[in-house]
């Protein structure tokens, strides 16, 4: 009975322990980056397309690639998305899973992932390529190519 005891102990404190590392490994700009998407599908849920817009690099310089090709710059992104959301039965819920995430330096991270709406106005599912830049201290997406 003592030793299956310390047995079942160990097991836990190797777990425990197991579970410390792992979240002590976890790289600060991929929680960042998923903090930002994770963000992103909450505002989108709540009908907000402005909080989901705050994901996006603020610039003109930001690349929004969708079906009718490339938009340059967050307000022609923002009106894009507003064009084409209009409101909730468009807008529906959206669920989104990441595939891989690549660290291209300091500075870059590449995200490929898989997004779908369920809506009363269709359901619509694609895949997503996402640029992300720290400027500033801050996580972006500088280009988003949507299909």
């Amino acid at each position: 009975m003592y030793f299956r005891g310390m047995r079942k102990l160990l097991v836990m404190l190797f777990c425990l322990v197991s579970l410390t590392r792992v979240n002590a490994q976890v790289d600060p700009d991929i929680a960042a980056i998923r903090k930002i998407l994770f963000t992103q599908v909450m505002a989108w849920n709540n009908g907000s397309v402005d909080g989901y817009m705050k994901g996006y690099w603020e610039s003109d310089s930001l690349v929004f690639i969708g079906s009718n090709g490339p938009n340059y710059g967050y307000k022609a992104t923002l009106n894009r998305y507003i064009e084409h959301y209009p409101d909730a039965a468009h807008m529906g819920h959206l669920k989104t899973t990441i595939v891989s995430m690549e660290k291209l330096s300091d500075e870059y991270y590449f995200v490929i992932g898989k997004w779908a709406l369920t809506r009363s106005a269709g359901n619509v599912d694609g895949s997503f390529t996402l640029l992300f830049r720290k400027i500033e201290g801050k996580w972006v997406i500088i280009c988003d190519h949507s299909s």
